[in-house]
């Protein structure tokens, strides 16, 4: 991979001090003070960016200590793979029915397939899929969805149901559609984002403008005057136009993230 379009967060670091004249100019910036930029355009990254984030399902079988706290812990999330994720909002869980894990020749479902669906070549199911349908708008209407209620800051998932009983028992199977961040280190393509690049430059040129301003007006050795303030100048206010940008272009949809 060619140094322009970098995989790791060394690489990252590295291409945007190029950008800003490292290694020709000197920049007056503590180690700490760059990769403090990088963390702070990979959270407004994931914050307003749709490729900052992933639909996930968040499956998880309820524990005794789900069932006494009653709220679901997601702090230490992984994917599919195994790595760890962060989620930042949950839009739903799926609907929990006993008669659809408990299924007996009494259960309207059971007789429905029983009586419509005996053979798919032959038999239509239309109008098991209106009654399907229909069934689903009756329970909503006199039962409705599960309340929930998350806060990505607490990590916590609450429900608002019978926890521990026959709505929700221990061992009941909870599915939630959730959102969560890209972890760059795995998906190491994030790196070479055009706006995450152009933003995380502007950053770092904007904290080296603000060390250089304490000593504006200062002449060097060869007539030279550090003038931090033009430098941060110009840095804030293409901060700014990005920032813009990405709130404008490349935000997702508010329904995103709505309980």
């Amino acid at each position: 991979m060619s140094a322009s379009k970098p995989e790791s967060r060394e690489e990252f670091k590295q291409f945007c001090l190029r950008r800003i004249g490292f290694p020709v100019l000197e920049l007056n910036l503590d180690d700490q003070q760059i990769e403090d930029c990088i963390d702070m355009t990979l959270q407004i990254y994931g914050d307003y960016h749709f490729d900052g984030v992933q639909k996930v399902y968040y499956i998880k079988a309820l524990q005794d200590q789900d069932v006494q706290q009653r709220y679901i812990d997601v702090s230490n999330s992984t994917d599919a793979d195994g790595n760890p994720m962060e989620i930042i909002g949950i839009t739903r869980i799926f609907p929990v029915s006993d008669s659809q894990a408990n299924v007996n020749m009494f259960d309207l479902r059971y007789q429905l397939r029983l009586n419509e669906l005996y053979d798919f070549t032959s038999a239509s199911y239309i109008n098991y899929t209106l009654t399907q349908q229909h069934l689903r708008s009756l329970e909503l209407m006199f039962t409705g969805e599960v309340p929930i209620r998350f806060q990505r800051h607490m990590q916590r998932l609450y429900i608002d149901w019978n926890w521990g009983n026959s709505e929700a028992p221990t061992g009941t199977v909870v599915i939630a559609e959730a959102y969560a961040l890209i972890n760059p280190d795995v998906y190491k393509k994030v790196w070479n984002d055009r706006i995450l690049k152009e933003l995380c430059t502007e950053y770092i040129k904007k904290q080296w403008g603000t060390n250089l301003k304490k000593f504006g007006g200062i002449q060097l050795p060869g007539g030279v005057t550090l003038n931090g303030k033009e430098i941060y100048d110009e840095a804030a206010a293409e901060v700014e136009r990005l920032e813009k940008e990405l709130i404008d272009t490349y935000m997702g949809p508010d329904e995103w993230f709505m309980n």
